[in-house]
This record gives structure tokens, sequence and C-alpha cells, in this order.
């Protein structure tokens, strides 16, 4: 049974977002968005659900701060058929549901999300795994979908961190110290610099796992889709 928290706005039970719930035997609270702007303090849910039915773009604004502030459950937005089609990878949801889907794909979808974002490490910590990227970092190596990756020492560096923190947001100058340390005199600039080249090595069809977070920084996403 999972912990679900659901963030809505909507009048009536918990169950008018996502009928399925109500099929299914898991605990769901219900809590305002604005409850939760300042972040989940006092609440370790499993699983988050926020409804993005009727306001899109508050939905997105709410799922990009919560990742900023370091949410660790899985992030679901539930979706009507028309916000299927705006939906991106820079909003910062594990994975969308519509809210007319049936028990067993929600159960489903719920399950795999639990699952995502643990980081698997070898028995001596040196084996990284987000997404698509695996990363040795005892032989300063990096691979995606096997195929290996030829990167400099700091392009390897921020790899490591981003996908060590795969769901977070840092801001330029949060990387800028933790990869390149406080005594480093350059400028926020250079991460823009290296984070193209780690694109463009990743190649096209995985450019999309550092993410873009307007006004915010840069995220290592497992999902799918372009980088906008």
């Amino acid at each position: 049974m999972f912990q679900i928290l659901l963030l809505t706005d909507a009048d009536g039970p918990s169950t008018s977002v996502l009928p399925a719930l109500d099929l299914l035997n898991h605990r769901v609270v219900a809590l305002p968005t604005r409850a939760v702007s300042g972040g989940l303090d006092g609440h370790e849910p499993d699983v988050v659900l926020l409804d993005g039915r009727s306001d899109l773009i508050t939905a997105r604004n709410l799922a990009q701060l919560l990742t900023a502030k370091g949410l660790e459950a899985p992030l679901l937005m539930v979706l009507t058929e028309g916000g299927m089609a705006a939906v991106a990878a820079n909003w910062m949801v594990d994975d969308v549901v519509l809210e007319t889907a049936g028990p067993a794909e929600v159960e489903a979808r719920l399950r795999l999300a639990s699952a995502r974002g643990a980081v698997p490490e070898t028995e001596d910590g040196t084996l990284i795994r987000a997404g698509a990227v695996t990363i040795d970092d005892a032989a300063y190596s990096a691979h995606v979908n096997g195929q290996p990756l030829n990167l400099t020492y700091k392009e390897f560096e921020l790899l490591k961190y981003l996908a060590q923190h795969a769901g977070r947001v840092f801001t330029r100058a949060q990387l800028l110290s933790e990869v390149w340390g406080y005594d480093y005199y350059g400028g926020t600039r250079t991460v823009d610099v290296h984070v193209r080249r780690l694109r463009a090595k990743l190649g096209a069809d995985h450019e999309n796992l550092i993410t873009t977070v307007r006004n915010v920084g840069y995220s290592f996403s497992t999902a799918r889709g372009r980088t906008p």
C-alpha cells in the first residue's frame, strides 16, 4: 500500500480527481496546492499526485518548485486529454496519468514511479545508473545505452553529479560550487558551456536527459522527450 499525497484545489472527495483511486488499496491524503508552496514539510509520501486538469500553468510551476526544493518522492501529474499535448520534460514530473485511467493502469504507474529515481550502485559504490546513462566512477568512464562517451574530466564530473541527484534542480551557482569547487573564480557561464557540450555528446536521442528549468538551472531527468 502506498502513502499518496494528492495536491488539488478541486472541491469534493479526492477520488473525484482520479476515480480509479477509489478502487485501489492506498492511503490518500489530499492537500490544497497553496499548503505545499513552501515544500512538503511534515509529509513523507511514497508518491505525490498533482492535479493538473484545470490549471496547467499552476501545476507546472508547482511541480518545478517542489523538485527544486528537493522533493524525493516520485511526482505524477493527473491530466485531461488536452493537457497531455502540453506537458514537457522540463515540467519535472516523473509520469503523467489521465483522469479517466482505469485502476490497473493507475496501479502500474504508481508502482513503476515508486521504483524510479533510485540510483543503484555496485557493492564498492563505483557504478551509477540513471536512465540510459551508466557511470563508472572508479574507471572515470560513462556510457549511454552501452555506448562510451568521450568526456573531459569536468564534463564527467558534471554528468556524474547530476545523475547522482536525478530529478533535483540545481542553479548554475550550485553546480559551479559542487563540481568546480569554491576556489573556482570563473563565471556561471562555464556551467552553460559544459552542459551544451554534454548534450552534444549524449546525442540527439539523449540530450534531453539534462533538462533546463527556466529561471532556475539544470536537472537530470530520466524521462524521454527532446529538450525544449
